[in-house]
């Protein structure tokens, strides 16, 4: 086994994203990017396909800024190692930051995603939301830089049944109050001074809604539902399923939203909002269990268990993305089938993960 600080991206995923990104990646050339939460799961992703662009296909090299206060990284990326194009720099973006020079791009992707976590952190969480989003856009604002957001489709609560699929034009149902709004709160504030800082200041801006992005690389003790069934799955334990097992969600492989992400910020629509996602299979997490069993091969056991109470227990009851958007504006349209995602994140579990948790 390894540890989690080691192989945290396969290399076949960052060809994948790199080829299905085509001629619009050429945008990149002699770009200068910074990247907050550069050593998260989306950050080592990003810092990843940005050294292959260099390396494969872009004339002019992009150069990155990465910064992270690793409150909740498993350590600093081995891809800085001997890079001359990737610097990082530990800062914790609540603090006003002003790395040196003038950006392109200004990556917003720093934040605590896990529900364990942010119910643990509470107000670094609305932090980093609020007090470190406006810190960067400060920083946009004067280097006149393009500012990408990562949001969540958290901020669109427990959905009507109504609005799901649910487009980027429907409001939410969040609780201000529930175990959860310290993320979900935040990262609606977030969007706000967002369009703020674009419709009073000028500053082009895209906000990302991520819809349960999984893959290599997730943290063995992440504790959402897919690497705590992996790190079961590898400790021969029966899967833990809370709750009912009933709430549905739609779950999009890496590469397929990392191809997204991207092109938001190569094509995006200045002022816009994304949902970035898979559509399909709506599966409840007692679907995903067999779906897991199916890949492969042989029954896994699972218990129904109530919600630790470290977890909170509020979470939404269904969550499908509209992608409508995304696909006309930036011509997105995720390939990996649940199945083939499945497989792919069990495999590298399989090497990397300990099974004791």
């Amino acid at each position: 086994m390894t540890n989690e600080n080691q192989s945290f991206v396969a290399p076949d995923d960052i060809a994948e994203i790199v080829r299905r990104l085509g001629t619009a990646a050429k945008q990149l050339e002699g770009k200068r990017i910074l990247l907050a939460g550069g050593c998260g799961f989306l950050g080592r992703y990003f810092l990843k396909a940005f050294a292959r662009l260099n390396d494969e296909v872009l004339g002019q090299p992009v150069t990155v800024v990465a910064m992270d206060n690793l409150i909740t990284a498993a350590g600093v990326p081995e891809t800085f190692s001997d890079n001359p194009h990737l610097e990082f720099v530990e800062h914790n973006i609540i603090e006003p930051c002003n790395p040196g020079g003038r950006f392109d791009h200004i990556i917003h992707a720093a934040g605590i995603a896990s529900p364990f976590y942010y119910r643990a952190h509470p107000l670094e969480t609305l932090d980093v939301a609020i007090a470190g989003t406006r810190n960067l856009l400060d920083l946009a604002r004067e280097g006149h830089s393009h500012f990408v957001y990562f949001s969540s489709s958290e901020i669109y609560g427990d959905p009507d049944p109504a609005h799901v699929p649910t487009p980027e034009s429907y409001c939410g149902n969040v609780s201000c109050v529930g175990p959860r709004a310290c993320y979900d709160e935040g990262k609606r504030v977030g969007e706000t001074l967002c369009h703020i800082y674009h419709h009073v200041h000028g500053v082009p801006v895209n906000v990302i809604r991520p819809f349960n992005i999984y893959g290599p690389g997730m943290k063995e003790r992440d504790f959402r539902v897919l690497p705590n069934f992996a790190s079961r799955i590898q400790g021969g334990k029966p899967l833990q399923i809370y709750g009912t097992g009933k709430q549905t969600r739609t779950y999009c492989y890496i590469t397929d939203a990392m191809v997204g992400f991207l092109k938001v910020l190569l094509l995006g629509a200045p002022g816009e909002t994304y949902n970035i996602g898979n559509t399909h299979p709506e599966v409840s997490v007692q679907e995903l269990a067999k779906a897991m069993e199916t890949v492969l091969a042989r029954a896994i056991a699972s218990d129904q268990v109530e919600h630790p109470d470290s977890y909170p227990a509020d979470e939404p009851q269904r969550r499908c993305p509209n992608i409508r958007k995304a696909n006309l504006q930036l011509e997105y349209q995720p390939e990996v089938e649940l199945e083939d995602g499945l497989g792919r994140f069990l495999n590298w579990t399989q090497q990397h993960y300990t099974g004791e948790l």
